[in-house]
């Protein structure tokens, strides 16, 4: 198996698609993600907390959505490391059925290059179903020679 390349930055162009995936969320992944997070929020897990608050049901933690979200991008530069800056806007809860679970959806497409500095800022489209769950989703992604870093 060849061993995999860093993106190079010349042959990328501004709407290029970079990388699509499809994350299943889970019950059960909710519990393990906040067993690692520690973030055991009862909305993360129980639907008539949730509902009493004023939730449609039990939602997935967004760091997790963030998580999920960036993963493509981090897989398409081969090394983490490479990524600079990340933001995304919270734009919708991610609901997970009891029985369905939910797909996050993510679309990696290139929005800007920046010639100088070798920064391909990448756009991501994040959604559940039609639904757009995070907004301004961009990464940062350094491709220029790290002088064997």
């Amino acid at each position: 198996m060849a061993a995999l390349q860093t993106p190079e930055f010349a042959s990328l162009a501004v709407g290029d698609v970079v990388a699509e995936q499809s994350f299943a969320l889970t019950r059960d992944t909710l519990v393990r993600y906040a067993g690692a997070s520690g973030d055991f929020n009862p909305i993360h897990y129980r639907d008539d907390v949730a509902k009493s608050v004023g939730l449609p049901g039990v939602l997935a933690h967004g760091m997790l959505t963030m998580g999920f979200a960036v993963q493509p991008v981090v897989d398409w530069a081969v090394d983490p490391g490479r990524v600079v800056d990340y933001q995304v806007r919270f734009t919708r809860p991610v609901v997970v059925d009891p029985e369905l679970g939910a797909v996050v959806q993510v679309v990696a497409k290139v929005g800007q290059l920046d010639a100088e500095t070798a920064v391909a800022r990448i756009d991501l489209t994040v959604k559940v179903g039609e639904e757009t769950v995070l907004g301004k989703a961009q990464v940062r992604v350094e491709l220029g020679d790290r002088g064997g870093r």
